[in-house]
């Protein structure tokens, strides 16, 4: 069996080397090329250089954009892995309709971002015009929240799921040896639990920090970065400078915000990844 796999790899790793290197790696080189360039259509391209990464930083919005995403990941992140470990810890316990509730909470993950969107516009929008408040077009400071509320209430069911995997496979024998030791119920669970399930919290984090740094039709079709691109983030930055301003020089500097974008992102995920990842016990 061995033997035939080593002979015919090549008929399933280059199919698949191919369409990579057709569907990312290429475009990925032609993308780094063009943050380099002044550009209307890709048949008439001018090398430029560094000017493209120089205007990026000097674009307010831009700037602004990074502010505000840094802010809502770090929240979303803390808010989303933190509610969806409660629920898994409740979920877990020996009662009737858990499985239910597992299903119900994990829906919302099913749905398209730009539906979610439309619907949570609807829904907050209605609720701050009874209770008196700016509607989420008008206030940034609602229109973040409205950002938190809505990516918790997309992901949180998921990273349950993960959590609850990760913590049924922690040994009863551990918690039930920490309990003859008079380890107390919270002792148990900084002691014993959160150690040994800290693979699904490296992976939840992952997914949670990526997933809300790069954000984009939740965003589009929650807010639409109003009032005044106050509530825009990075990734509805760039759609915009690439597609809505007019130019040539533009479409540059929209490449040229997208590179950066992809380096930030990456930055921060080999970051988080490598501290988790320090913590985890090692069995």
């Amino acid at each position: 069996m061995e033997k035939s796999i080593r002979k015919y790899w090549p008929v399933f790793v280059l199919p698949t080397m191919a369409a990579f290197t057709i569907g990312f790696i290429w475009p990925f080189i032609w993308g780094l090329y063009l943050s380099l360039c002044k550009f209307q259509t890709l048949k008439k391209v001018t090398f430029i250089g560094l000017s493209n990464y120089t205007k990026v930083f000097e674009d307010a919005t831009f700037v602004h954009a990074f502010g505000f995403t840094a802010l809502f990941t770090i929240v979303s992140t803390l808010t989303i892995n933190i509610l969806a470990f409660f629920l898994a810890m409740l979920l877990t316990r020996k009662a009737r309709g858990t499985n239910v509730f597992r299903t119900i909470f994990f829906m919302p993950n099913l749905i398209g971002g730009i539906v979610l969107g439309y619907i949570w516009q609807s829904l907050l929008n209605g609720l701050l015009s009874k209770w008196g408040m700016p509607l989420l077009a008008l206030s940034a400071k609602e229109g973040f929240w409205g950002l938190v509320i809505l990516m918790g209430w997309q992901q949180i069911g998921y990273m349950m799921i993960i959590y609850i995997a990760g913590l049924q496979n922690v040994s009863p024998d551990l918690i039930e040896a920490a309990e003859i030791d008079g380890a107390t119920s919270w002792q148990v669970l900084k002691s014993v639990k959160i150690p040994m399930v800290m693979p699904s919290i490296t992976i939840c984090t992952f997914l949670t920090l990526t997933n809300s740094f790069k954000l984009f039709d939740q965003n589009l079709s929650l807010t639409n970065g109003e009032p005044a691109k106050n509530t825009q983030m990075l990734a509805l930055n760039i759609y915009e400078t690439y597609y809505a301003r007019s130019g040539a020089s533009w479409k540059g500097i929209g490449q040229a915000k997208a590179v950066v974008f992809f380096l930030i992102v990456v930055v921060i995920s080999l970051v988080q990844l490598r501290f988790t990842r320090s913590k985890e016990v090692q069995v």
